[in-house]
This record gives C-alpha cells, structure tokens and sequence, in this order.
C-alpha cells in the first residue's frame, strides 16, 4: 500500500531530528513515498538522505508572517495531499495550523527541543499555542523525558497521544576512538596532542563559543575539533581569533559522515544552553570516547553513572575544569569510554528506536503492524 508522507521541519540543516529522520526512513515501509519540505529554504541535509528513496524536496513558501505562511502551507497540503503529515518542532507548527483546514489521514508532530529564546523560562504564547493545537494530532513523539515531562505537566498532553521514543543508534556503524593518526595529519593535528571534539549545528543554544572559551582556560592546550556549520560561525572564529586559539582549533564544517573524525578525538564535548537527548552525544559514546558536558536535558540519564561528576554547570569554567580531569587520566578516558559504548548498545539501540516509531506512525493511519512483516 502506498503511503504518502509530507515532512515539514522549519529548516532541514543537519541537525538531531533530521540526521535521525534521514537514518530512520529506509527502515520505513518502501512502498511509503516522502517528501520534505524546510521552511526555511535550507536543505543541506538532503545529502543524508539514500539516493533510493527518491525523497522529494519541496519549495519553500515566501515568509511572509505566519497567517499567509499558514495559507500557502494549506495548498501545499491540497496539492501532495499526504496521508501522513510529520511536523518538527514550534517552527513547524504553521503545517499544523494548515492541517487543521485541510485534513490528512494522520498528523504526527515531533518536539526535540527549545529555541535560545526559551533556554531561561517558556513563552505564555508558545504554552498556550500548543495546548490548543496538539491535542488534534493523532500523536505526539518527543526523546526525552524532560520533554514528556513539559507535555503532560505544561502541555497539557493526555498519555494516549504522548510517546516518548528514545533516540537510537547502531554501535556497528561507529568504530571506536583510536587516535586516527591519517585524519589528524590531514587537519594538521599532532598524535601526541590531546584532542577535545564537538559534533553539531553552529546555533545559539547550542552555545559553541562557551567550548571555545573553555578551551583557552586549559592550562593542558588540547586542541579542538568542530565538526558542524551554522549561523554562530562567525561568533565563534572570532572567539578563536580574540583567543589567540588559531592554530588549536578546528572547524571542519559539517560532515555527512562523522565517524572518522570521533575516532581522532581524546574527549566528547557538549558546551549548549538547552538539549534533550542528542544524537551527537550517542554517537561519541557509540565511539567509546568519554564526555564532558553541560548539565541539559536528559545528557545525566544517558550517560553511565561514573560520568556523573563530568556533567557539569553552564559555565566555560566549570567545562574546563572538568574536561582537564579527563584529560589528565588516559586510564579513566578509556574506562569511561568503554562504559560509554556499553550504555549504548544496551539501552539505545536502533532497532528498538525504528520498531518504536513504525508503531507510532501506523497506528496514527490505521495500519495493521503486520503490514511491516
């Protein structure tokens, strides 16, 4: 049976959801046929994306305010007419508003996270917002349990429409850490030098230029890897330039394929304001790479409790501090990094993350899961 699935995200730069979103549609039903719109016009992580789905990417519609975006969105949704409509996120929600005019088979939206704008305290608007409009979608999907936790308490979401799905991850496709001597070479970096590495779109909540100043205060002199592209890159080279930080740190842009670039690192670095459960966290630790991080969202949940004192106050200071431990202990990294790879192989894999959502998905059309079989 064909299934026809319009995607709305408010942008398709490579990110948790669309990096999860792009891994997650191969192991959908092929005969289901996808298409992706970014409301922001940026689609850089089609590249994710397998050739032989034959995704369709869509055109933006004009911004013009969120009543003639919700307008245009309502002829997009006349003119795919999807039975599965999938929406990511409050930047997302104008698709809801439309769906609401013209009514798809099935509506699932998807919560990952906050804006910068929402790191402090909830906006009274977005709060009521989502009252109103997600108890009309046939699901809910959100990662983390702080997030479950918003949309019962805040939200106001009943448990039958609520899942929580736990991003996943397939261990085999991340080898573990190993220096990789010909990586390093190609980036300029020593193999004796110790290696701190960040993985992730260049946003604000992300807060990337906290890592950069963490790095200067280390009296050890790692040197750091950046892997990811977005609009703080001018923030944070000129944090690297005002540091006298050029030579030690790395900012390779986004790769579509990471895995030899965490083998290169010593340690995993999370500097952000806000996160929920992050893809990048679960692929350093598939990695066997041991991690410093801000104390946000679900990061003290997934990692091993011997972690725990590494997970620490939203401070460049306090990263610093930590992230010295860590270097200063080779036993301790390798320790923790094994600790790592277990938690993932035994807690987050992908299968029961793929399985988790065909359920989800459907349910919300009516489906048999036999049809899977």
């Amino acid at each position: 049976m064909t299934v026809r699935v319009l995607h709305v995200f408010s942008t398709f730069a490579p990110g948790g959801p669309q990096v999860r979103t792009a891994r997650l549609l191969p192991e959908l039903e092929r005969s289901w046929r996808h298409a992706i719109l970014a409301l922001d016009g940026c689609t850089d992580a089609r590249a994710l994306l397998a050739p032989e789905l034959e995704v369709e990417i869509l055109a933006a519609p004009r911004k013009r305010g969120s009543l003639a975006t919700t307008r245009a969105l309502v002829g997009i949704l006349k003119s795919q007419a999807p039975d599965l409509l999938l929406t990511y996120n409050w930047g997302a929600l104008d698709a809801l508003l439309a769906s609401r005019i013209v009514r798809p088979r099935a509506v699932v939206h998807h919560e990952d996270g906050f804006r910068p704008d929402e790191v402090a305290g909830f906006k009274a608007r977005r709060v009521w917002v989502r009252r109103w409009i997600l108890p009309g979608t046939s699901a809910v999907i959100v990662p983390s349990r702080r997030l479950e936790e918003i949309a019962r308490e805040l939200w106001k979401l009943d448990g039958a429409r609520l899942a929580r799905i736990a991003n996943g991850l397939d261990v085999a496709g991340f080898p573990r850490a190993d220096g990789n001597a010909s990586r390093r070479r190609e980036l300029g970096i020593p193999n004796d030098a110790l290696v701190i590495g960040a993985v992730g779109h260049l946003r604000a909540e992300k807060n990337p230029v906290r890592l950069i100043q963490a790095c200067a205060r280390m009296t050890s002199q790692p040197h750091l890897l950046v892997l990811g592209d977005g609009p703080e890159r001018p923030a944070v080279e000129r944090a690297v330039r005002e540091l006298g930080l050029e030579s030690r740190v790395h900012l390779v842009g986004h790769r579509p394929a990471p895995q030899a670039d965490y083998r290169a690192m010593d340690v995993f670095a999370l500097s952000s304001d806000t996160e929920q459960m992050p893809v990048a966290l679960l692929e350093a630790m598939a990695c066997s790479l041991p991690v410093v991080s801000t104390d946000v969202g679900d990061v003290k949940d997934m990692l091993p409790a011997e972690q725990a004192s590494f997970v620490v106050p939203l401070a460049a200071d306090a990263l610093a501090q930590a992230a010295e431990r860590l270097l200063a202990d080779a036993e301790l990294r390798r320790a923790l990094g094994a600790q790592n790879r277990a938690r993932v192989e035994r807690e987050y894999s992908f299968a029961g993350m793929v399985r988790a959502y065909r359920e989800v998905y459907e349910r919300a059309l009516g489906l048999e899961p036999a049809a899977n079989a």
